[in-house]
């Protein structure tokens, strides 16, 4: 699978299951995977202990479609894959290009089993791997036939294709990039102007050199017009000599084969990233405003408080200046009711006839005829 990881996670589970279990299990099991890549793994009971993996996959470059076989040096990468245990089928299953026989018995116990199984997994992309080191394979080469420097173009992906432009002594690789949704071309581009910026320093000097354009190159001229209608622009790698050289050489293939699932990967992280940080900054946010409520609502519920006592003291010392004014202004006008003669029995008098009536409130109010 021409994904990050070369193992396909769903085959590398299949297999151990089967390779666990107990009993003798019978398997008919398809499976496709990214890439357009198909598997047909099939497990008889007269065989229980064997296994055939069956793959199918379109050829990298979808113009070589003269032969559906795989070629020899593809065959020779699969036989170092696992030998003892996994062999070529001389019969392949019909739709497929290409059927293992998976000896079981012969896989190893213990923690190794894992990593055996894991290792055949990897068929597809050694398949991919292959095919792309032919292409690069001798691109020093003088046989400058014609049709050499025109572009090929490679689709692991039908929605993802690149090109590859023989140039000796360089090869040119150019990556189309397409995205669906505007934001991701956003961070995309941040992110090729930040490649490109850090590819040219002198820390990175043995890095093949990589440009950024908005536009298609000059080596894609005259290619089809879907090929071409991007919205994050072309990545452009020139791969010198000693980038394909000895070990080097499956290195470059398989970054080669993964850039693009790459780009996304880090576009969906970072996004995730960004996602993240708004929102524990609303969070911060919410959290501020709600104190900030909260304090404002206590200032409130205080100050109401306060006005409502001193609303009920201002109108009981109100209502009691205006009885206290009143009983004054009454007694008053009783003193004044003293004559400066006296006359002899007046007090009696006025003791008798002048004096205020006392209310009791027990009794209640009396009425005077």
């Amino acid at each position: 699978m021409a994904c990050i990881e070369r193992a396909s996670p769903a085959l590398n589970q299949i297999l151990l299951k089967l390779y666990s279990a107990e009993k003798p299990v019978e398997i008919d099991h398809h499976l496709y995977e990214f890439g357009s890549a198909e598997y047909h793994i099939l497990c008889q009971a007269c065989e229980p202990r064997v296994a055939y993996l069956s793959i199918s996959t379109p050829p990298l470059c979808p113009g070589n479609l003269t032969s559906n076989k795989l070629s020899s040096y593809t065959i020779e990468m699969i036989k170092r894959l696992c030998p003892g245990v996994v062999e070529i089928a001389e019969a392949r299953r019909e739709g497929y290009q290409l059927t293992l026989r998976l000896n079981l018995t012969k896989i190893p116990r213990g923690n190794d089993y894992v990593k055996v199984i894991k290792e055949i997994s990897t068929v597809h992309s050694v398949i991919l791997s292959s095919q792309l080191k032919e292409i690069l394979w001798n691109f020093n080469s003088d046989d400058a036939i014609k049709g050499m420097h025109k572009p090929i173009k490679l689709a692991y992906n039908p929605r993802e294709p690149f090109f590859v432009i023989r140039q000796p002594p360089r090869i040119i690789t150019v990556f189309p990039i397409r995205f669906a949704e505007k934001s991701d071309v956003i961070i995309s581009t941040a992110f090729f102007q930040e490649l490109v910026d850090v590819g040219s320093s002198d820390r990175y000097a043995k890095a093949p050199p990589c440009s950024w354009s908005a536009i298609p190159p000059p080596e894609l001229i005259g290619e089809a017009f879907e090929d071409l209608s991007t919205n994050g622009g072309f990545v452009s790698f020139d791969i010198s000599a000693h980038h394909v050289d000895g070990k080097r050489l499956d290195k470059t293939v398989w970054n080669l084969l993964n850039f693009n699932a790459y780009v996304r990967f880090h576009v969906k992280t970072t996004k995730g990233f960004i996602q993240r940080r708004m929102r524990k900054r609303l969070e911060n946010l919410v959290e501020v405003l709600h104190h900030t409520e909260s304090e404002h609502d206590n200032e409130q519920i205080t100050r109401h408080y306060g006005c409502s006592c001193t609303k009920r003291l201002s109108v009981k010392s109100s209502k009691y200046n205006i009885l206290k004014q009143r009983w004054g202004n009454l007694g008053r006008k009783l003193k004044r009711i003293h004559f400066r003669v006296k006359i002899r029995g007046f007090g009696r008098f006025r003791q008798r006839w002048l004096r205020l009536p006392k209310f009791s409130s027990s009794r209640g109010y009396t009425k005077l005829d």
